[in-house]
């Protein structure tokens, strides 16, 4: 009789359950922090890709932000008015508009980045050296859950 899978390799429902308690409780802890601010993750983390990459078109701002286009674009309209970001042209290709922030943008990120501080280094501190490697794996996650395939890892108890 062929034997089934290892038990300590598979992701138990109890993994998937700890998995999503802890980006709830992560992600209440930055919004508390961040609305203390005049912000929420979402613009926080809009501002954040802008500021590193310079300039996005929509598409790649609701990608890293994981919003629908509809509620994206009310809240980048929202903040256009507050002088966060601006539209523009993109200079390679001139029917593409890309998102910019602004300088008052980047000194409000300064502030939302200061204001999640103590969040990262709180996590930090419960993870200790094993922080890099949460990283890594959840890293991982991601990339093999948006591409939609597994890899194929040798089964335990399934060779030959």
């Amino acid at each position: 009789m062929a034997a089934g899978p290892d038990p300590s390799t598979l992701v138990s429902d109890e993994s998937v359950r700890l998995l999503s308690m802890a980006e709830r409780s992560v992600t209440q802890r930055l919004d508390e922090a961040l609305k203390a601010h005049g912000s929420g993750i979402d613009q926080w983390r809009i501002l954040s890709l802008l500021v590193e990459q310079g300039g996005c078109p929509m598409n790649v701002v609701a990608d890293h932000a994981m919003m629908l286009a509809p509620k994206l674009s009310k809240l980048i309209d929202r903040m256009v008015s507050a002088n966060l970001v601006l539209r523009r042209p993109d200079e390679q290709d001139r029917r593409r508009v890309l998102v910019v922030a602004t300088a008052r943008g980047h000194q409000a990120l300064a502030r939302w980045d200061a204001a999640t501080a103590e969040v990262h280094q709180q996590l930090k501190e419960i993870l200790g050296p094993d922080a890099a490697v949460l990283d890594d794996l959840l890293r991982r996650l991601s990339r093999g859950l948006r591409r939609g395939s597994t890899p194929a890892w040798p089964r335990s108890g399934t060779e030959g």
